[in-house]
């Protein structure tokens, strides 16, 4: 039998107050190290979270709260430092893409947004961030290429972004951060969505922009033209959207993304080669 890895003070304690056993990792990131355990005799999940990732999880757990379990995992228990999850056991949706399902697999995708989109609950008064605001980055970098005379892809997909956010439809709680690799199987509850990022409030539109350019594992297969306009077409239908408002919105959100990194981290050129793709459908 293998050993158990040892368990940290910080494990420990929350074992201990949440009445938790039999810790067995799942996976360490900049953001948690996150545990399986037996809560209750139900396996669940527990992320302890790091400095980095407080204030984007902490985000998160008021989405999760807002949504209750319709069309993502439930959140059990929280505070400022850890989270308990319901567990979907099952795979995530890349492995659907791997076997050939990448159209079925964006019709979950549409499927499990038009859930979280139809919560009815109260909007949450404190912790929702408008979703301009989440487009900081790339109105700085658009600016600074203004002022230094540059006609960039920034410049270009900011005019865009004021235009869409200036004229907002359908506003709701997003997810955030939809995409294969968050949307796993139970087998008790079919698909959910995990690991909502930053409880933005806007378009539901937005909410689809990411799942255009994922699973990015797979670039060979992401990085085409006519893949990206199938599969927009799919999102659109089965949400009920305006496929020209989802281009516009991909191509904002894949040039933001890109001025997220661009001066400070890995260069963007997933990102950019996704809206040079898309640029010639949105800018016409």
């Amino acid at each position: 039998m293998p050993l158990q890895p040892p368990v940290s003070p910080r494990l420990k304690y929350y074992l201990d107050a949440w009445a938790l056993s039999d810790p067995l990792p799942l996976a360490e990131t900049v953001t948690s190290q996150v545990y399986s355990v037996l809560c209750d005799g139900t396996r669940v999940v527990l992320k302890l979270l790091t400095p980095i990732g407080i204030e984007d999880e902490q985000t998160g757990a008021v989405a999760l709260r807002y949504f209750n379990g319709q069309g993502a995992v439930h959140l059990l228990r929280h505070d400022g430092q850890a989270h308990l999850l319901e567990y979907a056991e099952g795979e995530n949706l890349t492995a659907l893409v791997e076997r050939g399902e990448d159209e079925q697999a964006t019709i979950i995708i549409a499927g499990i947004l038009n859930q979280l989109h139809a919560v009815s609950a109260d909007v949450p008064s404190i912790g929702l961030t408008p979703l301009r605001v989440r487009f900081a980055s790339l109105f700085r970098k658009a600016e600074t290429d203004r002022t230094n005379g540059t006609n960039s892809v920034f410049v270009r997909a900011a005019r865009v972004a004021e235009d869409l956010l200036a004229h907002p439809r359908d506003v709701r709680v997003l997810h955030g951060d939809i995409h294969h690799y968050n949307i796993r199987y139970s087998d008790r509850r079919g698909w959910l969505a995990y690991d909502p990022k930053g409880c933005l409030i806007g378009e539901r539109t937005y909410d689809a922009a990411n799942t255009l350019s994922n699973p990015d594992g797979v670039p060979e297969l992401v990085r085409n033209e006519a893949r990206l306009l199938k599969h927009a077409g799919i999102l659109a239908e089965a949400m009920g959207c305006d496929v020209s408002r989802l281009l516009a919105f991909f191509y904002a959100y894949v040039c933001l993304n890109a001025s997220w990194y661009i001066d400070s981290g890995p260069y963007p050129h997933h990102d950019l080669t996704m809206a040079a793709l898309v640029e010639p459908h949105v800018l016409r």
